[in-house]
């Protein structure tokens, strides 16, 4: 993302882009929903899990004996209803969270995430993306050139990642970096203002690019 002379320009309905990528219908935003939990989903990690009773210490010795003694009989303290026995049906550690959603159904979703931060007028075309130096002021000198300095959120789309523009960046809270091809809804939703550099662009709309504008029938 070195700075170079010429200016940005913010991406606003006069802006030639792509109507089938940047400007398709959005009856509803149920699609988008979907494929917004279906992200969230995806990244959760199943960390929790119970012991059952057979890996709970102890519990060998029968409570008290089988009959006589009014009670009801046991066999083991470690028995889930007991305190400190096992958990029935508790979590394991192998749940599996992911919601998948069919790959042509989370590209119009894509398509609807973009339209509506083309829209919001959140959309900037850079000239350039990537930082050679790889110094947190370089990026920062990049981000105040774009005016975008005063944005909480920025999401930076380039067409490869180099460890440069990483370094220049990780240490920068409010900017994410993202490569053209795992662009998700989450993040544009999300973001205050994306910065589209120049090779990105053009991969974003070679893989989402079609000639249907039609959400409804894109699905069908």
């Amino acid at each position: 993302m070195a700075t170079t002379k010429s200016s940005a320009k913010t991406v606003t309905k006069k802006t030639t882009l792509p109507k089938e990528v940047f400007d398709v219908e959005i009856k509803n935003h149920e699609l988008l929903k979907l494929s917004y939990d279906s992200f969230l989903a995806s990244a959760r990690n199943a960390h929790a899990r119970s012991k059952t009773r057979g890996e709970v210490r102890g519990g060998g010795k029968k409570p008290w004996r089988q009959k006589g003694t009014g009670r009801a009989r046991f066999g083991s303290s470690r028995n889930p209803i007991w305190r400190g026995g096992g958990v029935a049906f508790g979590p394991t550690g192998l749940e599996n969270y992911d919601k998948k959603i069919p790959t042509k159904a989370k590209r119009v979703a894509l398509r609807q995430a973009l339209t509506l931060a083309n829209k919001a007028n959140k959309i900037i075309l850079a000239t350039e993306t990537n930082i050679s130096s790889g110094k947190t002021k370089d990026a920062l000198k990049l981000i105040e050139k774009y005016s975008v300095a005063d944005k909480t959120r920025i999401l930076g789309v380039v067409g490869t990642k180099t460890p440069e523009t990483m370094q220049a960046t990780n240490n920068l809270p409010n900017v994410k970096i993202v490569s053209a091809m795992y662009l998700n809804v989450y993040d544009i939703l999300n973001a205050d203002a994306i910065v589209f550099g120049p090779s990105a662009l053009g991969k974003v709309v070679d893989w989402l690019g079609t000639k249907k504008v039609s959400v409804d029938k894109e699905i069908k």
